[in-house]
């Protein structure tokens, strides 16, 4: 038969505190695992109370035993490193703002070749990552106002709000 892993008060007082502290549901519930443990109560009692299954109550006890509070209550994800960071991203950027503070276009063909050289690699099959890095920087994409081809002119326009068609002198007479 296997050995019981105690937890100590100092230790519990600090699961405690990290509980407190705590935001992620994910993580209150393994910490929950981990006081219930303390309590004194079996696998099976603790997996009913938090929906784990017992032989993930004992793997996270003896994680907790054997690591520390951070292995069970930690980020281990520590985000996506395959991209620029923000404050590279500025630097990128920095030429194509000044560029277009002084009125010239910039084309967005020209910024993901550059986004592409330093990266190192092509982002051909990711078709909207450089959009979202330019929306990331406050960037928009400025357009005309659009126009029918076949609009007619402010002239044209203009001359027909004036006339008047019968059956709108009809409606007139009947108000």
């Amino acid at each position: 038969m296997s050995k019981r892993v105690l937890i100590s008060q100092e230790q519990v007082s600090e699961i405690l505190t990290a509980r407190k502290k705590n935001k992620c549901k994910k993580v209150d519930r393994r910490l929950k695992v981990l006081l219930l443990h303390a309590e004194g109560l079996s696998r099976a009692e603790i997996s009913e109370k938090t929906e784990y299954k017992p032989d993930t109550v004992s793997k996270l006890v003896v994680k907790f035993s054997k690591n520390g509070l951070d292995a069970i209550a930690g980020n281990h994800y520590k985000g996506n490193h395959r991209n620029l960071s923000f404050e590279q991203e500025v630097a990128l950027l920095e030429p194509f703002k000044a560029a277009a503070k002084e009125g010239k276009v910039v084309d967005v063909k020209e910024i993901k070749k550059v986004y592409d050289e330093a990266l190192g690699r092509s982002t051909d099959k990711d078709k909207g990552r450089i959009y979202r890095v330019l929306k990331r920087h406050g960037w928009r994409k400025v357009m005309p106002r659009s126009k029918h081809p076949n609009k007619a002119s402010d002239e044209v326009i203009e001359t027909s709000k004036k006339l008047k068609f019968s059956s709108e002198m009809q409606w007139q007479m009947m108000t």
